[in-house]
């Protein structure tokens, strides 16, 4: 069963970091990249970036990231990590992951979502 698990929110101060996590099982990040999404209260859902596990390679989506945000993984936890610095108010949302249909990541990977994940909540007092 392909399921996907982002956890690591919590409450920090603007200009502190968070490091978030998605635990996935049922399939493994080398063969499907994996999208980074938030949605933040009363607007709709924005792709952040999207990582392939078979070549470490991030596209970023959304301009406001870059720079801020950076992806890793573990094999070994079958875990993709999103590691948010000089984190602003503007970034307070419920952060999510989901799996691509494709291995690497197309342009419209947004498109290409077949699994969710649920979110985790970020929030950063200003």
């Amino acid at each position: 069963e392909v399921q996907l698990q982002a956890s690591g929110g919590g409450l920090v101060q603007t200009g502190g970091s968070l490091r978030l996590s998605c635990e996935v099982s049922g399939f493994h990040f080398e063969n499907n990249a994996i999208g980074w999404f938030r949605q933040a209260p009363g607007k709709e859902r924005e792709a952040l970036l999207c990582f392939s596990g078979r070549d470490g390679s991030t596209d970023y989506a959304a301009d406001s990231v870059k720079g801020r945000f950076t992806v890793s993984s573990d094999n070994a936890k079958n875990t993709v990590y999103l590691q948010m610095n000089n984190l602003k108010p503007e970034d307070t949302a419920v952060y999510s992951c989901g799996r691509v249909l494709t291995i690497f990541c197309p342009v419209n990977y947004y498109h290409n979502i077949d699994y969710w994940g649920r979110g985790t909540l970020v929030t950063v007092s200003s």
